[in-house]
Order: structure tokens, then C-alpha cells, then sequence
């Protein structure tokens, strides 16, 4: 055993790979908690200039709505131009939050170096031919992450907190709105964004594994756009033009990943030839 196993490369055992696997992990987490102390530190910056940003109608989105509103004389496209108020009612409530958002950006700054290390862990395992056909995935992984963050930042987080923080079911019901529910909502969406945006990544290394044909994308394309109109739904408040602006891209990024697997599938016949 001993001398097959110098002849090929010397398998690790089931124990040894656990132990490369939680160096990466452990690494991954420090990562994530040195970004986790700097954005707790830059508080005010996180929060004030960040995440409570998309509320005030000052804000990047906000303003260029509402200068198209007054170009197409729409004064209703003027969004968030009356802030809602914030309340914790909580007496650890601001404290909590801020450790929870804390490693929330930890998370998504240290993105790229989490993936690096999960692709890492997994490359040993692939050929040289997988190994060349992988090339530039924790690249493109992290800029689609990134673009789904920001899409989900500058478009959908804007126009969910004018919906939900608007709406009213009564004259007489003032919205106050806690700063946990603020939280939660612009955490799922800007994250949800982020993950959505990873499809064609998804669509690549099933297509790597023979697990999906650009026949089979097309085949469903129909049932896929049912599916992207269920997500769009669920990480976007409930008023069509939400729905409508993360509807669009996620059909662009699915044509994406057909033409994709396309060229692989192309590849991987020329190469049986």
C-alpha cells in the first residue's frame, strides 16, 4: 500500500482532510473578524453613511429618481423624500445590532479571500484539465457577488425601504420603525442580491459536471423565468417595479450562463474527438 501509494500522490486520509478543511475555515473566520473589528470601530461610517444612507433622500439612488421625476414631470418617482424615523426599544438592542452588522460587512469584505480558501481546499482534489477549465473563478465569482451586492445597495434597498416605510394601511398609524426590522430588511436584500447574482457561476461548474446541457437551460427556460419571478418576489418588497428591475438582470445573467454552457459543452465534445 505504501508503495502504490508513493507512486501516485499520496492520498490524505478522511482525518487529514478534516484538518486541512478547518485551518481553511479557521482562517476564513479570522478574515472575516478583522474586517468584522474595523467596520465596528468605523462605526459611524458603517451606519451613517452606508446603511441608513438609502432612507434619506439625499442619497445617490434617491436623488436621480427624483431628478427624473421632474424631468417626466412624475413627482411620485421623488423616493424617501420623507425619512421615517428609527426606534430601538431594546435596551441591548443598538449594541447587538452593531456586532451583528459588523461581521455581516466582515462577511461580504472578506468575500473573495473566503472563497479563495474554499477553492483552496477543493483544487487539490481536480485534475490539470479541470484545474485550467477552473481558472479565474474566485475572480469572477467575487466581481458577480460584488456587482449583486451594489445592485442590491443602490437599486433595490432604496426603492424597498420607500415602499415598506411608506406604506400606510391608516392616516392614524405612524410609522416607527425599529431598527432591527431596518436591519433585516436591508441585510436580506443586499445579500440575496449578492448570492442571485452568483447563477452563472452555478450554471458553469454544473455544466463542468454534466449535470445540465444549454438543451436542458433551454428546454426550461420557461419554468426558469417562473423561478427568477418567485425570487425576485421574495427578496424585494411587493410592488412590481422591484420585482420588474431584479427580474431583468437575473434573465440576463441566466442567457449568460446558457451561452456558457454552450462553449463548455463545445469544448468537452471537441476534446472526445
Amino acid at each position: 500500500m505504501v508503495k502504490k501509494n508513493r507512486g501516485n500522490e499520496e492520498e490524505m486520509s478522511f482525518l487529514a482532510h478534516i484538518e486541512v478543511l478547518r485551518w481553511h475555515l479557521v482562517r476564513s473566520f479570522l478574515a472575516i473578524l478583522l474586517f468584522a473589528i474595523i467596520a465596528f470601530i468605523f462605526r459611524d461610517f458603517v451606519f451613517d453613511t452606508v446603511i441608513l444612507a438609502p432612507k434619506r433622500a439625499d442619497f445617490f439612488t434617491n436623488a436621480k429618481f427624483c431628478e427624473l421625476g421632474h424631468f417626466v414631470n412624475v413627482e411620485s418617482l421623488c423616493i424617501n423624500s420623507k425619512p421615517f424615523q428609527i426606534i430601538n426599544i431594546k435596551m441591548a438592542g443598538q449594541f447587538s445590532t452593531h456586532i451583528m452588522v459588523s461581521l455581516i460587512v466582515g462577511f461580504v469584505v472578506a468575500f473573495p479571500y473566503v472563497f479563495w480558501e474554499i477553492w483552496r481546499f477543493v483544487m487539490p482534489a481536480l485534475k490539470n484539465k479541470e484545474k485550467r477549465h477552473t481558472r479565474g473563478a474566485v475572480f469572477f465569482s467575487s466581481l458577480l457577488f460584488t456587482l449583486g451586492v451594489l445592485f442590491g445597495y443602490y437599486l433595490i434597498t432604496p426603492l424597498s425601504v420607500h415602499f415598506l416605510g411608506s406604506y400606510n394601511v391608516s392616516s392614524e398609524v405612524l410609522n416607527q420603525i425599529n431598527l432591527n426590522s431596518y436591519i433585516s430588511t436591508f441585510t436580506s436584500v443586499v445579500l440575496a442580491s449578492g448570492i442571485i447574482f452568483e447563477l452563472p457561476i452555478i450554471i458553469v461548474f454544473l455544466s463542468r459536471a454534466g449535470l445540465v446541457t444549454p438543451e436542458i437551460l433551454k428546454v426550461y427556460r420557461r419554468h426558469s423565468l417562473v423561478t427568477i419571478l418567485i425570487l425576485s418576489a421574495i427578496i424585494t418588497p411587493p410592488d412590481v417595479f422591484s420585482q420588474i428591475l431584479v427580474t431583468f438582470p437575473l434573465i440576463i445573467l441566466y442567457e449568460v450562463g446558457i451561452y456558457l454552457s454552450k462553449k463548455i459543452t463545445k469544448k468537452r465534445e471537441a476534446e472526445l474527438v
